[in-house]
């Protein structure tokens, strides 16, 4: 287990800025919902809002996995083969959404940063197990890219959306005061 104690600090760093900005997003949110709401919004939320949630809750959990005193590799990393396996199976339903959703037409930075880095992080997660047998050094490198891939999207995600509803949605609110 030398392998995994390497990490600890890494892991402990990464997910507790993710469970820090898990409370961030419900801080903004709730700071958000006076606001009116406008028809398809809640699908709107649910293909934008609730995939950064996700992918912080992913590096958490996944933080906790590896930190956890496993007394071999393989628990850890079927663990975290299943977790990418969630992901991957979650950017389908998201990628859906996305495309179902009305109130907002999704641009190339919306789909790179809501489906497509998500599903490589996911995928990299997923691939890695195979790896961590025989090559559990690189294996864990590839797990911790996933990691630092998934906060750094949830990051870029959250701002998008608070600058989305503070400029757009004001700028929307004005024209309808005219």
């Amino acid at each position: 287990m030398t392998a995994f104690a390497g990490w600890e600090n890494f892991y402990v760093i990464v997910g507790s800025s993710a469970g820090a900005l898990i409370g961030l997003q419900f801080v903004v949110i709730t700071l958000i919902a006076n606001r009116p709401i406008a028809s398809g919004q809640a699908l709107a939320g649910a293909a934008f809002a609730t995939p950064t949630v996700f992918h912080f809750g992913t590096v958490l959990l996944l933080s906790a996995i590896l930190v956890a005193p496993w007394h071999g590799v393989v628990t850890a990393t079927v663990l975290w083969g299943l977790l990418g396996l969630v992901g991957i199976g979650y950017e389908i339903i998201v990628a859906r959404r996305m495309r179902r959703q009305t109130i907002y037409t999704p641009e190339f930075e919306d789909w790179l940063f809501h489906v497509l880095l998500p599903f490589a992080a996911y995928g990299t997660l997923t691939t890695s197990i195979y790896a961590a047998h025989t090559y559990l050094r690189d294996a864990l490198f590839g797990v911790g890219a996933a990691a630092l891939l998934l906060l750094f999207i949830g990051i870029h995600n959250a701002w998008d959306a608070v600058t989305y509803h503070i400029f757009f949605r004001t700028e929307e609110q004005d024209e309808r005061k005219q």
